[in-house]
């Protein structure tokens, strides 16, 4: 998330909570792609981490795009940690270690989304290569211990480290060490953001497989082809997961409000200062409970940064958020936004999809998901190997995208976007056990030819 919101107006019902969520229905003629990519820096010589600080750090890299782009400073105190387009809408932000991320401005179509990209990578290229910084297409760090990984200054990051190792094994992994792309699609109702989320929580582990690109801690194999979704089960099972209670009677916009309110909060933001109230309820918070602030009521900021902090395999704001698959090398980045824009963006392939999923229980698909991380494609489900079903979502993607009809400058439609998830499928394995392969073979056990193969 590029910066935390600033709206202090007061919240005095549920209905006002309900009321911000539900403000994201739109018409489908306005329905926009939103897609944001995580990449790690490198230094070029020696294929270290980067440091925030000094004339090669990130923050340098950061000034240097200011000055490129023109973009707006997201500034914390005297560190600049972000930048803002106000003009399109598009975001560069730091994750934890230093994780560069694009938000990018919400767009018609996928071509767009891939123009976006390819400019974007262009500009930062053109800032950090004589910095001496690269940047890694893989969803975890593949040969640097969390001590070796420098800290950015934000405040909300110094409340997750401290609070992280209380509820999980693997939070400051996630924090420090993965990287993501991740799909934001609009709803049209709430019985459309329900449907959607049903279909897409299901096949979530669909999209984990086919961009599964994490199989590598300090230099050597884990034992997993998706590490990073694998340290997601155990990170903070009170705000993440497969979320089975949104396939019950009665799933809505107020569901999650319920659902919201209960969730661990990390932190309130009052001005430039952020006040650590990890462990407490927003629920306490709404009833003027909070023991830090006593008597004190959240604000709609308040509401809107709670919300950021959910961590769920599909997370509902004021759009839905796809967030299974690894970060993944440049060409493959824009396959994820045509995935799930086929599958849920055409209603064809929308009600086909909820056919492969409609049958399956709670159980069934948390062993799915369970399972997907260390197994791939070769999980199952029922009498069914995860493969097959991908097989299929593809050929539904496929054909929501050729309905969609939105058609390139060349004359393509969106569809040339899946080429890289037909080529993996035709190859019969996860991107995780082609590099796996070449680690047993070509890079001679090593991981360091990943900084040059994978790099943006």
């Amino acid at each position: 998330m590029a910066r935390d919101q600033i709206d202090m107006t007061p919240l005095n019902s549920r209905d006002e909570l309900v009321g911000w969520i539900e403000a994201g229905v739109k018409p489908p003629s306005e329905f926009r792609i939103g897609t944001e990519h995580e990449k790690t820096p490198f230094t070029l010589e020696g294929h270290h981490p980067v440091p925030y600080a000094g004339a090669r750090g990130i923050g340098a890299l950061l000034e240097g795009m200011q000055l490129l782009l023109g973009w707006e400073p997201i500034m914390e105190g005297p560190h600049i940690i972000g930048l803002h387009d106000v003009t399109g809408g598009g975001a560069i932000s730091l994750e934890p270690g230093g994780q560069f991320e694009l938000s990018g401005a919400p767009l018609d179509n996928v071509h767009q989304t891939h123009a976006e990209l390819m400019a974007h990578l262009a500009q930062v290229r053109e800032v950090a290569t004589p910095l001496g910084i690269g940047f890694l297409g893989l969803g975890m760090t593949p040969s640097w211990s969390r001590e070796d990984i420098p800290v950015m200054p934000k405040g909300r990051y110094k409340i997750m480290t401290n609070y992280m190792p209380k509820v999980g094994s693997y939070g400051l992994d996630m924090m420090y060490r993965t990287c993501t792309v991740q799909t934001n699609l609009d709803f049209s109702s709430e019985a459309d953001m329900v449907k959607k989320l049903r279909v897409s929580v299901a096949l979530q582990p669909v999209a984990t497989a086919l961009f599964a690109n994490s199989p590598f801690t300090e230099g050597k194999p884990n034992g997993f082809l998706s590490f990073r979704s694998e340290i997601w089960r155990d990170t903070d099972n009170a705000r993440s997961g497969m979320i089975p209670w949104a396939f019950e009677d009665g799933m809505g916009f107020e569901r999650w409000v319920d659902y919201a309110l209960d969730v661990p909060m990390y932190f309130v933001k009052r001005g430039d200062q952020y006040i650590d109230v990890s462990g407490s309820s927003f629920r306490d918070f709404f009833d003027g409970k909070n023991q830090k602030l006593p008597g004190e009521r959240p604000t709609l900021s308040d509401w809107a940064n709670h919300l950021s902090t959910i961590f769920p395999e599909v997370r509902l704001k004021r759009y839905l958020e796809m967030r299974g698959a690894d970060g993944v090398p440049w060409g493959r980045l824009p396959a994820l936004p045509a995935f799930w824009v086929g599958l849920l963006y055409d209603d064809t392939s929308l009600d086909a999809a909820w056919e492969i999923v409609k049958g399956w229980d709670a159980s069934e698909r948390q062993a799915l998901r369970d399972d997907v991380p260390r197994l791939g494609f070769k999980a199952r489900i029922g009498n069914r190997f995860l493969f097959e079903i991908a097989r299929e979502c593809l050929v539904l993607a496929h054909a929501g995208l050729r309905r969609r009809g939105r058609i390139d400058g060349f004359g393509h439609d969106e569809t040339r976007h899946l080429a890289a998830l037909d080529q993996i499928l035709d190859a019969g394995r996860t991107p995780a056990e082609e590099m796996l392969e070449k680690f047993d073979g070509a890079w001679r056990g090593s991981v360091e030819p990943a900084y040059d193969e994978y790099a943006f």
